[in-house]
């Protein structure tokens, strides 16, 4: 310190570590230039301690000529003063020389540096050829003078001896020396500087933890650890010197907190002093040497400590290239210092603080001003625009402080207050003297007089609003712009002050600050009444008396300002018209009946529930509601798609914010898109012509706003000041009442709708008047509507239950929905009679008149009159929109079969189409459709209505043979849920008189479960010849289970049987092999197939199959075929064949087969086919066609190789070649191609067909060995 004191230092950055020179003076001076020029050229990686990331540095030096003063003393720690590297120079070259003086100057400097500890010393040798030239005598070899050296000086340190060779000559061997030297000297300057800093932190960590003792004081702490700052700056470490502020920074504020929260520092008590200066931040020195000065001795405030550590902060960060962060940093200081100086209880006059402030952002700005040019500075003008803002508030506080706001002027109190604070701003800096827009001036411009302060502050004000507005910050700007208001509003400005007052409730409004909105409101309001805007006053006046914000007092004093002039006595005619918003609000509407849907001349209610936001109760000459009414045409159906339509519910909720607490967003309060889908469908076929899609709200969405106030509300909202103009519509319909008072509160007002017209009636608008004001609701949201409709008479027919089953009477329902038509008396129904569905007529059958809140009305039977062709039911008369209701009973006739009837006509002349059974998708049952027509009294035309039956039973038959032998079964399935008795089942034939069904079922009567079959079997007999076709008729009487004889119904089922004589029989026998008795597994056996003609052949078979052969007979050729497809057999040779057989009766033909069984046991007889063969016929109409010649020729080899073998094999190949045969005379060929026929159920009788054969096994000689333990 005592050398500090000495020798004072000049702290910039263009300090440089110290090295000292000792020796040749003459020497060094000779090589300093090249020296001093090399050594930074080259940078250096720097391995810092602490595991701190390596930098790359360039390494500059201040070469001094050694003294032993500069040498540090114990104590002293000191960098910026500290020698970090010993030279001594020398080009000896003399032995004499070197023993005489040399050898002796270097043991003194050796000795010197040894006895202030320091250990950084490099010697060099300057080995040059023009020294050698001169003495030759006495000259040693250069090695010889440096051994020397290095064994006196250097004994464990050989590298701390260097030689420069030619260093004045450009070679290589002086480049290489140069080269070999300069690294020497980094790297012992860096091991140098890398051991004297970690020593010094070590030093400064050590003082940093003793914070907590007695007597530590910060002000010395602060010094240590700025002169770490300085190395770092002085080696252009700019972020770590930076950091080092930043730690004194961080530690200075936490104290500051601690001593907030009660815990104290003794060292503190020097920085709660009374500040008598705040003349602001000093930026435009390196270091502010004055602030330091005091910072060192312990006698700095803490706006001096606060503006020094900031100015070295912003030194670095402009060097970093970062002059953003600078004005970021100065914001946040300027707010820390103001709370600082409270925590601390500091005293200052008042108006000090915002004198600093002010001259700070000012020095601040032009401090970044001065580094940036103009392209910069608006491009990053969000980075200090706070400045801008912020000195602008402390400027108008200054101001109002200094009475330089208020219309008379500044008093004397005022100006001595003035005059105290520009005493404490001192003198003007130098390096500000003469500039002519510094900070201190334009501060003490803008106190001197009312006019400069106003061209200063506006000056201001309108900068900082334009830069906030350039970067999108409206919501500052508009801030700004409310404290220019309040400055207006001071000077007497009302209209100025109004706009910027506007502006500033917009981002209020939009942003939902409760608050502020009521302050802002009651200062338009003033200005309003000021300018004699009624209407605007009085709109205001209306939003403040329903801002629960407020008193009870000023609530009613704006309510009261709104009843004066709505009072007032006058014409009436012109009325003043406001947004209702402010006054009431529609909270829930309500139809009556609920589902806001009627018939046209019906009552319908609206009732409205009003929210009044008054304070005191208001009395309403009139409450209107406009209606907008659309024409609902037939050909068009709506379907709304809006998803806050709720006029169905006949109840709608409006949750609108409460203009009390200062609104939504505006964006929540956007309607949104109400869609409906409009299909046009053809009057006749009800078909789906065009479809669209229509906005039924496009009233609101179509508005147009100002682009400038897109953030605002709508202007039927109740946050809206100048509500745009919201008259009622002329022409419209109206709902009204008069003489209603509101409460505060909520109210229920009950409106009638108008109901003549059918269609949709639209509610629009709502009015409330009040004298001379009118508060209007411009739009209904969401939308609510009614309907009335005129509804054309309809009648439908449903069954009493489900499903309705043919055969069985069954109840159904018709229902009239008498609409806009009034039944009288002597109106009556014409049913068209129909022998499928007849219909019941009762005495007893009575019809119910329903309300149309299907409440029951009256009572009256039904006069039904039948006929053959119609049934007319007399009607009782029914009113309009009323429900009649009777039931009937029908029976629907189920088909018996594929009889066909001729086709009828009904009453209007349309042919009657027979009802045909068809499969239903959801139901095992075959369904039936029955239409029936109607004649109405209301129309011209017939009305088709349908009923579906359902048939409870499925039916199937089939012929049995038993050699000849015949039989006839029928199956009956209950299809249905029902139970039924089934009686007298019979089976009848209608064209052969000679026939005998005899009936082979013992019960004659039986149950017939519901999912359960019976079967019924009847023998044929004959007595000449059995017909080839045979007509048959199933009937039987059913009813439901445990009913009486009374309920049965016929059910009938006729079905026709073809070819029903046995033709031939086929007999089979397996015989063993030969020496066996019986069959044993894989010997062969042989299987004989005997085929037997039972009859004599009918004419039709023998014009259809005959063949005459060369003797004259008649014969036909039938194909066999044995298979086994159990795999119990395995047929050898040939399995299938054809044969030729006489068409007359017991003609037989034998077969020989061979098989093998399989397996052992009784194994039933191979299956044996018997199919019909027709072989090809030649036609005589078809021309060859030249080009299938080669195909011709083929078939008919084939077809004789088919004659002659008659194997399977050749028929697959015949088939396959003839599907190989062209497209265009398949279709004429196909009758001429051989093919193979089945006979049809009971031709052919299998005598073998579950007949078996006793298969021994084989002889199996093989051994078993068995063990036995």
């Amino acid at each position: 310190m005592e050398c500090q004191e000495e020798k004072p230092i000049i702290y910039t950055m263009e300090n440089k570590p110290i090295v000292t020179c000792a020796g040749d003076q003459e020497l060094f001076r000779s090589l300093y230039t090249t020296l001093a020029q090399q050594l930074p050229r080259e940078p250096m990686e720097w391995r810092r301690t602490y595991g701190r990331a390596p930098k790359m540095i360039h390494l500059e030096a201040n070469f001094v000529q050694f003294k032993e003063e500069l040498l540090p003393k114990e104590g002293n720690k000191a960098l910026l003063t500290f020698p970090f590297l010993h030279i001594y120079w020398t080009d000896c070259c003399d032995t004499e020389a070197y023993k005489g003086s040399v050898k002796e100057d270097m043991l003194r400097w050796q000795n010197s540096l040894r006895t202030h500890a320091s250990p950084d010393w490099v010697i060099i040798v300057v080995e040059s050829n023009d020294n050698k030239k001169k003495n030759k005598t006495n000259i040693l070899p250069r090695s010889s003078i440096v051994d020397k050296i290095r064994g006196d000086f250097c004994n464990k340190q050989n590298d701390r001896c260097v030689v420069l060779s030619d260093p004045l000559k450009d070679t290589s061997r002086s480049q290489e020396s140069w080269n070999s030297l300069l690294l020497k000297l980094r790297t012992l300057l860096l091991m140098s500087f890398t051991k004297n800093l970690g020593r010094f932190e070590d030093d400064m960590r050590t003082l940093r933890e003793k914070r907590t003792q007695p007597g530590w004081s910060f002000c010395e702490y602060f010094m240590v650890q700025e002169e770490l700052a300085f190395v770092f700056e002085m080696l252009q470490q700019f972020e770590d010197a930076l950091v080092q502020y930043d730690e004194l920074d961080a530690l200075f504020t936490q104290y500051v907190l601690n001593f907030g929260a009660g815990d104290t520092a003794n060292w503190l008590g020097s920085f709660c002093a009374p500040v008598r200066n705040w003349s602001g931040l000093l930026l435009r020195r390196p270091i502010d040497m004055e602030k330091r000065d005091g910072i060192q001795r312990g006698e700095a405030s803490l706006l001096d400590l606060r503006s020094y550590l900031f100015s070295r902060q912003c030194t670095l960060l402009i060097f970093l290239q970062r002059p953003w962060e600078v004005t970021l940093r100065a914001l946040e200081l300027l707010h820390n210092c103001v709370q600082e100086l409270r925590l601390l209880e500091v005293s200052v006059l008042e108006g000090a603080l915002d004198c600093w402030v002010f001259l700070s952002c000012l020095e601040v700005l032009h401090r970044i001003e001065g580094c940036c040019d103009q392209a910069q500075l608006a491009a990053n003008c969000s980075h200090t625009v706070g400045l801008w803002a912020y000195a602008t508030d402390k400027l108008k506080s200054l101001g109002e402080l200094c009475g330089l706001v208020s219309e008379k002027g500044p008093t004397s109190e005022d100006l001595n207050r003035t005059v105290d604070l520009l005493a404490g701003l001192g003198d003007e800096r130098p390096e500000t003297v003469h500039s002519l827009q510094s900070p201190y001036k334009k501060l003490k411009e803008a106190l001197s007089s009312v006019e400069a302060f106003e061209r200063h502050y506006l000056d201001l004000s309108h900068a900082a609003m334009e830069m906030y507005r350039a970067i999108g910050r409206l919501r500052s700007a508009r801030l700004v712009g409310k404290s220019l208001a309040e400055f207006y509003m001071r000077k007497g400005d009302a209209e100025r002050a109004e706009n910027f007052l506007q502006e500033a409730l917009k981002s209020y409004v939009s942003e939902g600050w409760s608050l502020p909105v009521t302050h802002t409101r009651r200062q338009i309001a003033e200005c309003q009444k000021l300018l004699g805007r009624t209407e605007d006053y009085l709109q205001t006046s209306a939003l403040l008396a329903g801002d629960v914000n407020l008193s009870t007092e000023e609530r009613k004093h704006f309510c009261q300002e709104v009843l004066t002039y709505a009072g007032k006595p006058g014409d009436q005619s012109h009325k003043v018209t406001l947004s209702m918003s402010v006054f009431t609000e529609l909270t829930r509407l309500q139809f009556h009946p609920a589902k806001a849907s009627v018939h046209s001349g019906a009552v319908l209610q609206v009732e409205l529930t009003l929210r009044c936001l008054m304070p005191v109760s208001v009395h309403l000459q009139q409450l209107a509601a406009s209606i907008h009414f659309e024409v609902n045409h037939g050909d068009t159906l709506r379907r709304s798609k809006g998803h806050q339509r709720q006029t169905n519910q006949g109840t709608v909720e409006f949750s609108l914010g409460s203009s009390a607490t200062g609104g939504m967003p505006a964006s929540a309060l956007v309607p949104s898109l109400e869609l409906d889908e409009v299909q046009d469908r053809s009057p006749t076929d009800n078909s789906l012509n065009s479809t669209a899609v229509v906005c039924r709200n496009t009233h609101l969405l179509m508005r147009l706003h100002d682009s400038s106030s897109s953030s605002s509300s709508p202007p039927d909202t109740p946050n809206c000041i100048n509500a745009a103009p919201v008259a009622m519509k002329e022409g419209a319909q109206m709902l009204k009442v008069q003489d209603v008072t509101l409460e505060p509160g909520n109210n229920s007002i009950i409106l009638t709708a108008p109901s003549e017209r059918p269609g949709t009636y639209i509610l629009r608008q709502l009015c409330v008047t009040v004298g001379h004001v009118q508060f209007v609701l411009p739009h209904i949201y969401p939308s609510v509507q009614y309907d009335v409709y005129s509804q054309e008479p309809q009648l439908t027919v449903e069954p009493l239950s489900e499903p309705l089953l043919a055969g069985l009477p069954q109840m159904v329902k018709f229902t009239l929905l008498t609409g806009h038509y009034a039944v009288k008396k002597g109106d009556a129904l014409q049913l068209s009679n129909t022998e499928t569905m007849p219909v019941f007529p009762s005495s007893s059958c009575s019809a119910c008149i329903l309300s149309p809140a299907d409440e029951l009305v009256g009572e009256s039977l039904l006069s039904i009159q039948a006929s053959e062709k119609v049934t007319s039911i007399s009607l009782p008369p029914t009113p309009p929109y009323h429900t009649l209701e009777f039931q009937l009973q029908v029976l629907c006739i189920i088909p018996s079969g594929s009889q066909r009837l001729p086709n009828e006509r009904l009453t209007n002349g349309e042919v009657r189409h027979r009802p045909r059974s068809y499969s239903h998708p959801d139901t095992p049952m075959a369904a039936i459709d029955q239409r029936m027509s109607i004649d109405c009294p209301w129309s011209i035309y017939s009305t088709l209505l349908a009923l579906t039956f359902y048939i409870p039973f499925k039916t199937k038959h089939s012929l049995l043979s038993a050699g000849n032998r015949k039989y006839i079964q029928v199956w009956l399935r209950n299809v249905s849920d029902v139970n039924f008795t089934l009686a007298d089942v019979k089976l009848s034939e209608k064209q052969q008189a000679s026939l005998e069904l005899q009936s082979l079922n013992t019960k004659t009567q039986q149950l017939l479960c519901s999912r359960h079959s019976v079967f019924c079997l009847w023998e044929v007999r004959w007595k000449d010849d059995l017909p080839l076709c045979l007509q048959c008729v199933f009937s039987a009487n059913f009813s439901p289970l445990n009913q009486d004889v009374s309920a049965f119904k016929p059910f009938h089922y006729q079905f026709q049987l073809e070819r029903v004589p046995t033709l031939y029989s086929v007999k089979a026998e397996i015989f063993p092999p030969a020496g066996e008795q019986h069959c044993r597994s894989g010997l062969l056996c042989g299987l004989e197939v005997c085929i037997t003609r039972l009859t004599e052949p009918a004419e039709a078979e023998l014009a259809e199959d005959s063949k005459t052969d060369s003797d004259g007979l008649k014969t036909t050729k039938l194909m066999y075929e044995v298979a086994d497809s159990s795999s119990n057999w395995a047929v050898c040779g040939r399995s299938s064949g054809t044969v030729s057989m006489p068409m007359a009766a017991n003609a037989t033909h034998k077969v020989q087969i061979e098989v093998m069984p399989l397996f052992a046991g009784h194994l039933p007889f191979p299956k044996i086919k018997v199919l019909k063969y027709l072989p090809h016929t030649p036609s005589t109409t078809i021309q060859p066609d030249p080009d299938s010649c080669l195909e011709n020729d083929s078939l008919s080899l084939l077809d004789k190789t088919l004659e002659d073998q008659g194997d399977t094999a050749s028929i697959r190949s015949r088939g396959s070649i003839h599907s190989v045969g062209s497209n265009e005379h398949q279709q004429q060929r196909s009758s001429t191609m051989p093919r193979l026929e089945p006979f049809s159920p009971g031709q052919v009788f299998n005598h073998s067909q579950s007949q078996q054969v006793l298969v021994l096994p084989a002889a199996d000689d093989h051994i078993i060995e068995v063990n036995a333990t």
